[in-house]
Formats: C-alpha cells, sequence, structure tokens
C-alpha cells in the first residue's frame, strides 16, 4: 500500500502532524508561498481577463522540487494548507506544481484538508471533512493579489517620480496612512474649549458623605463656561437648601465580552502587554503549529488565529460549561449556553480563537512556553473561559439632589453584587469600573452642605491611534482582513509614512504628503468607503456571488483613467519643494524639504553647487525645527575636520564634518568596555537590517561580542561589573549583567 502525501505551509506545523499521521504519510511542509507574480513586471495581462502569471518564487525551487518527488507514485495528496484565502491559493499551485507534465491517469487524488487546530482530534475532523479545492475561494484570493499588484506596480513608480524612490502604495495600506493623517490634522485644528466640573460634598441622616455633580440648571443641561460663571455660582450653592428630590435603584448586569477573534486579540494584547500586531501574531502562530511539550508530546494549543467569527464549536461550549460548574460552582454558570453574533460582514468559517483543549490550563503548560507566549496563551484561555461564564451583577444607585430647586445634582453608587466573569477576566471597561456605595437616602430628606467646587477643565482633541485603536477603527470601517492588519501596520512604518511617539501613530512629512498626492489624484484609493466596498466585492466572489474579472474590470476603467492623468498633472514634490525659512549655513541660500530613504530633511536649494543637509522636526503645531548636530570632541583622522554626528542604514556614526571633501568615518562608541574577557575593546552602536540597534564590539570580526540590551551605567550588584544592560520595553523593562549574567527587573520609578 503506498503512502499518502500530506502538504502543510510551516515545517513546525509538519513536525506535529507527523507524529499524529504515523507511517501511512509524508508529510512536506511549502515554507508559505510557493507561486507569486513576477517581480520585475506586472504579471498580470488586462486584455485577457487579468490572467496572472505565476512562477516559482526564487529560493523555493528545492522545496517545489522535493513536494513532486514526494508525491511520485502516491494515490492521494492532502492539501492542508491555512484554511483561508492565502492558504487556499498554496493548496491550489502545489496542485498544479504536482500535475505539471502529467496525464490525468497518472495524477494522484487531490484533498483539500481544513485544519483549525493542530491537535489528534482536530485532524481526525480535517480528514473525515476532506474535501474538493474551493475555486470560489481561490479566485478571490487571485483577485486581491492582482488588485494590489495593480495599484502597487502602477502607483509606485509614479511616487518615486514625484516624491522619492523607495515608496510604495497600496489599497489598505494607504488608507491606514489616510487615517492617521487625518487624525492628526484633527489634533492640530482642535481648540480647546475651557468648561468647569462643579461637585458638592454632601451628608444625609446617615453616614458617610458622599459627592454629587452639577448636571442640570433650570431644568437644561448644566453649561457653565469660565471662571467668571464658576465662582458667583459657587457662592450662590453654599447659601442653598439641598435636598433629595428622588432614588432610584437598579440592579444592573454586565455580560463577559465575545471570544477572541484576530483583531480583538491584537487590541488586547496591545493594551495589556503592548505586543506590536506583529508580535501577537507571530506568538499565536507558535501556539497554533504545536508547542513541545514533554513527555505529553507536541500540541497545538489553540484554534486558527486567522478569523473574525466568534462562533464557538458545540463541544467546545460543553467542555467549558463543565469546567466552569466544576471549577467555580454552579452561580457561575448561565442556564444556557451564550451565543455571540457575527458582524455582517464575517467569515464564518473559522471558529473564535478559543484553546484547543481544557486539559492544557496555562499553569500545566507555563514551564513549555517563553515568558511572552505564555502571557498570550492565559488571555485566549481567560477570555475563552469567561465568555461562558455569567454575567457581573450591580446594585446602581441614582440620587437626584436639589439645591434652591433651580440646580439639580446628581449621585451615583455602584456597587458590585456578584463578580461572574470577572471572576477571571477584567475587560477595559470593568477595571474602570468604581464600587462606590451611596449612604441610605430617601427622598425629601434634607441634606447638609459640607463644601462646593469648581474644577477648570478643557475639552480634548481626539487621541492618536495606537496600533491597538487602528486595528479597531479599520476593522470598524470594514477596511483589510484579519489575516493583513499585521503586515499594514508593519508597512506603514517600514515606509517611513508614520512613526510612533510613545506608543501612538504620527504622519511623518512624508505620509503628509504623500496623502495628499493620492487623494488629489486617486480619490477611490484614498476612500474609506470605496476600500470597504472592494472588500465585500472579494467576499462576494468567494461566495460564488461576483466573477473575478467582472470585478477587476470595474476598478480598473477608471483606475486606469486616473492613472494616465496623473502622469501629467500630479504635483512633482522633487521639482517643486516646501520651501523654509531657514538659511543654508554654508551658502545663505534657503534651504527646502526633500525626501530621502530615511525620510524628510533639509537640502540646500543650490543644489548640486552646494550639497549641504540639515535634520529637522515638526514641534506639535506644526512649526520646522532644525536639529543641531552633535559635535565630537575629537577630530577627524584624514584631514583634521570636526567630526558630527550622523545617521546612516546601520544606525550612528561619526563623519567628517567636511563631506563629501573626506569621507571620513568612526563607530559611535557607547564609552562602555566590552565584556569579554581580555577585550580592550568598546561597545559600539550598530542598526540591523530590520532596523534593531545592537551593540558590537569595536575590535570585530577580532572580537564576537554582540547584544541587544541597551549599556546602563548601573553596576551589577552580584559581579560589580561597572554597567548593565536594559532589556525590554515600558513596565517589561529589566537590568542584566552581561558579564555574570544577574537580572533584576526595573520598577515604575526606573530603580532597579
Amino acid at each position: 500500500m503506498s503512502k499518502s502525501l500530506f502538504i502543510v505551509e510551516s515545517p513546525a506545523k509538519a513536525k506535529t502532524l507527523s507524529r499524529y499521521l504515523g507511517r501511512d504519510f509524508v508529510v512536506k511542509a511549502t515554507v508559505g508561498h510557493i507561486k507569486d507574480l513576477p517581480s520585475n513586471s506586472l504579471g498580470v495581462n488586462v486584455a485577457r481577463d487579468f490572467s496572472p502569471s505565476y512562477g516559482i518564487i526564487r529560493g523555493k525551487t528545492k522545496v517545489v522540487q522535493a513536494i513532486r518527488e514526494a508525491a511520485a507514485g502516491v494515490e492521494a495528496v492532502y492539501l492542508a494548507s491555512d484554511p483561508d484565502r492565502e492558504g487556499e491559493a498554496i493548496a491550489w499551485h502545489v496542485a498544479e506544481e504536482i500535475s505539471r507534465g502529467k496525464s490525468q491517469e497518472g495524477l494522484p487524488k487531490f484533498y483539500r484538508v481544513l485544519l483549525h487546530e493542530i491537535t489528534r482530534t482536530g485532524l481526525r475532523k480535517a480528514l473525515d471533512g476532506a474535501g474538493e479545492l474551493d475555486k470560489d475561494r481561490y479566485e478571490s484570493q487571485l483577485a486581491r493579489r492582482i488588485l494590489d499588484r495593480l495599484v502597487g506596480y502602477e502607483l509606485s513608480p509614479l511616487l518615486w517620480k514625484k516624491v522619492t524612490g523607495g515608496l510604495s502604495a497600496g489599497r489598505v495600506q494607504s488608507v491606514a496612512v489616510a487615517l492617521i493623517v487625518d487624525r492628526e490634522r484633527e489634533i492640530l485644528a482642535f481648540v480647546p474649549q475651557e468648561y468647569w466640573v462643579i461637585r458638592a460634598r454632601l451628608e444625609g441622616d446617615n453616614p458617610p458623605d458622599f459627592e454629587a455633580r452639577l448636571v442640570k440648571i433650570d431644568g437644561t443641561k448644566a453649561q457653565v463656561g469660565d471662571e467668571a460663571t464658576a465662582r458667583p455660582l459657587i457662592e450662590r450653592l453654599r447659601t442653598a437648601a439641598w435636598r433629595v428630590l428622588s432614588v432610584e435603584r437598579e440592579e444592573k448586569r454586565r455580560w463577559a465580552p465575545p471570544p477572541f477573534i484576530t483583531s480583538t486579540l491584537q487590541q488586547e494584547a496591545f493594551r495589556l502587554f503592548r505586543f506590536s500586531t506583529k508580535k501577537t501574531m507571530s506568538l499565536a502562530q507558535r501556539l497554533y503549529e504545536g508547542v513541545e511539550m514533554g513527555e505529553m508530546g507536541a500540541h497545538g494549543l489553540i484554534t486558527y488565529m486567522r478569523t473574525d467569527s466568534t462562533r464557538l464549536a458545540d463541544e467546545a461550549v460543553f467542555g467549558v460549561r463543565k469546567f466552569i460548574e466544576e471549577q467555580f460552582g454552579a452561580s457561575y454558570l448561565p442556564d444556557a449556553p451564550i451565543r455571540y453574533k457575527n458582524k455582517k460582514s464575517a467569515q464564518d468559517a473559522h471558529e473564535a480563537i478559543r484553546p484547543t483543549s481544557l486539559d492544557f490550563h496555562p499553569d500545566k503548560v507555563a514551564s513549555f512556553l517563553d515568558k511572552d507566549e505564555l502571557k498570550l496563551y492565559r488571555l485566549i484561555w481567560n477570555r475563552f473561559v469567561a465568555c461562558q461564564m455569567a454575567p457581573a451583577r450591580y446594585d446602581v444607585t441614582v440620587a437626584t439632589i436639589a439645591a434652591d430647586e433651580k440646580w439639580i445634582f446628581e449621585a451615583t453608587g455602584k456597587v458590585l453584587l456578584f463578580d461572574g466573569y470577572l471572576k477571571l477576566y477584567l475587560d477595559d471597561e470593568a477595571q474602570e469600573d468604581g464600587n462606590d456605595r451611596l449612604p441610605p437616602l430617601r427622598p425629601e430628606e434634607l441634606l447638609k452642605l459640607l463644601s462646593v467646587d469648581g474644577e477648570q477643565q478643557f475639552t480634548q482633541p481626539p487621541p492618536r491611534f495606537t496600533e491597538g485603536t487602528l486595528v479597531k477603527e479599520l476593522e470598524r470601517k470594514g477596511i483589510g482582513r484579519p489575516s493583513t492588519y499585521a503586515t499594514i501596520l508593519s508597512t506603514i512604518q517600514d515606509k517611513n509614512y508614520v512613526e510612533r511617539d510613545k506608543g501612538k501613530f504620527r504622519p511623518t512629512d512624508l505620509g503628509f504628503v504623500v496623502t495628499d498626492l493620492l487623494r488629489e489624484n486617486f480619490a477611490d484609493i484614498i476612500d474609506v468607503g470605496f476600500t470597504a466596498q472592494m472588500e465585500e466585492e472579494l467576499d462576494r466572489i468567494e461566495e460564488g456571488n461576483a466573477l473575478r474579472p467582472d470585478v477587476l474590470s470595474t476598478f480598473w476603467g477608471k483606475f486606469k483613467v486616473e492613472l494616465e492623468t496623473a502622469k501629467t498633472q500630479m504635483k512633482s514634490v522633487k521639482r517643486e519643494p516646501e520651501k523654509t525659512d531657514v538659511v543654508c549655513p554654508k551658502c545663505a541660500s534657503p534651504m527646502v524639504v526633500r525626501f530621502g530613504r530615511k525620510g524628510s530633511f533639509l537640502a540646500c536649494s543650490a543644489f548640486p553647487e552646494c550639497k549641504t543637509t540639515l535634520a529637522f522636526q515638526r514641534s506639535e503645531d506644526g512649526r520646522l525645527q532644525v536639529i543641531q548636530e552633535k559635535v565630537a570632541d575629537e577630530k577627524c583622522d584624514q584631514c583634521g575636520a570636526q567630526m558630527v554626528l550622523r545617521e546612516g542604514r546601520f544606525g550612528r556614526f561619526w563623519a567628517c564634518s567636511s563631506y563629501p571633501k573626506c569621507r571620513g568615518t568612526r563607530p559611535f562608541s557607547t564609552g562602555f568596555a566590552c565584556p569579554r574577557e581580555g577585550c580592550t575593546g568598546t561597545l559600539v552602536e550598530k542598526k540591523s537590517k530590520k532596523n534593531s540597534t545592537y551593540y558590537r564590539c569595536s575590535r570585530s570580526p577580532e572580537c564576537e561580542h554582540v547584544s541587544f540590551g541597551r549599556p546602563k551605567a548601573v553596576p551589577c550588584p552580584s559581579c560589580n561589573h561597572a554597567y548593565m544592560e536594559e532589556k525590554g520595553r515600558g513596565k517589561a523593562r529589566s537590568l542584566r549583567c552581561p558579564k555574570c549574567g544577574h537580572s533584576s527587573e526595573i520598577q515604575e520609578t526606573g530603580e532597579a
């Protein structure tokens, strides 16, 4: 009996599944996509129904050859790439390559396997439900890929010509940048409005005293706009008669949030742990594909992590209800399972993200996971269990109070009666709840005023987007899909369209310029409604309700006209750069804003005669500020001129100030000695290809010491080494000695 061939995407997944499948199967991994459009041409024949020209991706020839050899002589090939559009495309491409050059009689039987969880049970269910390749889903992915190619391949060269090289544009990424740009303009245009909050401290017949807030004046909403209005009002209230008008008491319930979908997982992981969307998806991928757990073997710990459905399998709900009753008691179990509604655009092919088995409690598997994997797994576990727990119950009391019948105040008390799901999971809203009890009050009860005062406040501009809130906004507007969010957020930062300031996105000058150019010339590309509509069209193709050529033809008809017009009418920022009031320090010509690989900079308008450039930044109000160059104490070894600090592809370095006449350079030293025994070098700062800062010995390659920790002038308390290295970011920071390995957490104050 011949073996069957089982194809997955990831080597890690292949390793886990090999143990489940046994000797009757050969398992191979594609390591992602094996075919794509060419990198050096459009690769789409617009005249022939937008037919694509796919080829083997560079570096994947050996992978494809190994799969074809493994398929020789087998009767069945199970295509188990990820259960989404991208996975469907991979399955089709694998089937094409195995079939290439073979007659119909010599072909194996192809089965499409949708693996929603990497467990024995999940595998058995997937094999039992193995079916045919989904043509409509493949057509939908193909339409998306061609759309992105048409936009990117045509728009990017236009931006290179009009702005600067290396830029890119895309259907979804350009909308994401536009959202950030529009939010920034709202912030810049925002004018704060003053208002006053009036609060009174009151005492009734029963302790304790309590606080009430002014809500109405003469029957209309209270609006106290300035101090001139607030102070006389406060003085008048000090002599007023106070009484209780009404007391309303109500028991309110708060239900648990639904189980995670991709976007909500990304949002919560950012809120709680400050994980980027990219990091969250990378950790979730590892939890899904399988974790080695000693004697228990390798198991996938969560279900498929790219989903926008809150649906849960009946057996999963039955199992978690039993777990809740056993672990927390019958009072924490609702009478019936809780079903959550999907939003209209949700694809219901996959379940919500949940643990694959309740046998793998986070505490049980903690030793097999790294710190961040465990954080994410525990978050998914707790959210899943909590979503089927009883609601939290609150006793909410609202007292309405009159001061001289003219001014109406409100006091609110909220007491938690039963914690319900809060026993396991505190969502963002629940964390903000207080537990304030009002004293017993009765209508017509007279009250004693203890104090009354006003607090000056100002209206606030809308907040800048974080990774979490931007994903939430994209999802709310129907832009992109779960599988695309991490890539979108990485791309807009890599292309220098936005930067992060204290964890929040802020558009760069380049982001403003490109967004404005696209909005003026390609209104649909930047339009949120149009982009969301295109996502719906892709969904219709997958559902079999629309044809790929028709959808692409409708888009291309208008886009082509706009493209031809933009080639001649789009403003050239290269030829017409933004002028500034800054004067060139070398030739006194005015400086202009230019764009390069590292973003915007000031360049002399007399270029190429004068090649002076300066770094600058924008203030909060948008004004331009020149960044003064940092000057070194030493002189250039080659010409004796002053050395200045520069930023290059591989980080900061000292460069001769007389560049380009002299090209002398020197590494940027931290001043800390290399920790390697016997080495006389110092640590110099470098940047990796992925833009991460690291530190290596100045005597490299003789000394191979490399560290990603930031040196800090804090002696090691264990071995007294001169410095320690800071690891991590935000609250999750620690200091580690590079010599003995001693580690200590950094407290809120920054002290170790």
